[in-house]
């Protein structure tokens, strides 16, 4: 890093900010297959925050790259990238006092624990959904699945690029057992347990 450039403390700190919230803030950081269900399960949880006054913001996948990400292709060295733009982008959301949730496949296990390791103990909640690939690709909503067999798409996770399996996520969800619903609700009971919002 360039030696002119200095960190600058703030006069407001994360915890006068959050002060001025019903909740603490944290990352709710969902990971998995594409087709597992991470955008649809991290919007429904949104929506039913939102509803209890929760500061919230939804930072998905294919929205970020049509922005702050938009230069990145899907080479193993972009997706580091891309999940590094996205960790800084939610550390300062948290700093906000945002509960945040993100919806990116982030297949490398070093990339999800780097940006754990970038927020406080107990702030980065991870979020595994574990449907199986065949159910996955069943569902192909994007038909990037089709695409990846037919050898259009290269480094598709799953079909020719790895998919690292959480060590020990906070939360597993399997959306070909659960309903959407039953995965709000868990995903509820968690954050309560935790303290992150109000029981």
């Amino acid at each position: 890093m360039d030696e002119n450039i200095v960190w600058h403390n703030y006069a407001i700190t994360k915890t006068q900010r959050s002060e001025h919230k019903s909740h603490k803030p944290a990352i709710l950081w969902f990971t998995g297959f594409s087709g597992s269900g991470k955008s649809t399960v991290a919007n429904a949880l949104e929506s039913a925050l939102n509803q209890q006054g929760i500061h919230t913001y939804l930072l998905d996948g294919d929205n970020v790259r049509h922005g702050l990400c938009k230069d990145l292709g899907f080479s193993d060295e972009d997706r580091i990238e891309n999940i590094r733009r996205v960790g800084e982008t939610a550390k300062l959301m948290v700093d906000a006092g945002i509960l945040v949730l993100t919806a990116f496949i982030s297949p490398f296990r070093a990339e999800r624990d780097m940006v754990r390791n970038l927020v406080d103990d107990g702030e980065f909640i991870e979020v595994f959904l574990d449907t199986p690939l065949d159910v996955c690709e069943s569902r192909d909503p994007k038909g990037l699945y089709k695409k990846a067999r037919a050898g259009e798409i290269k480094h598709f996770t799953g079909i020719d690029s790895d998919y690292q399996i959480p060590n020990s996520p906070e939360i597993t969800l399997d959306t070909s057992k659960n309903t959407l619903d039953r995965s709000v609700q868990e995903l509820i009971a968690y954050l309560k347990q935790q303290q992150i919002i109000k029981g």
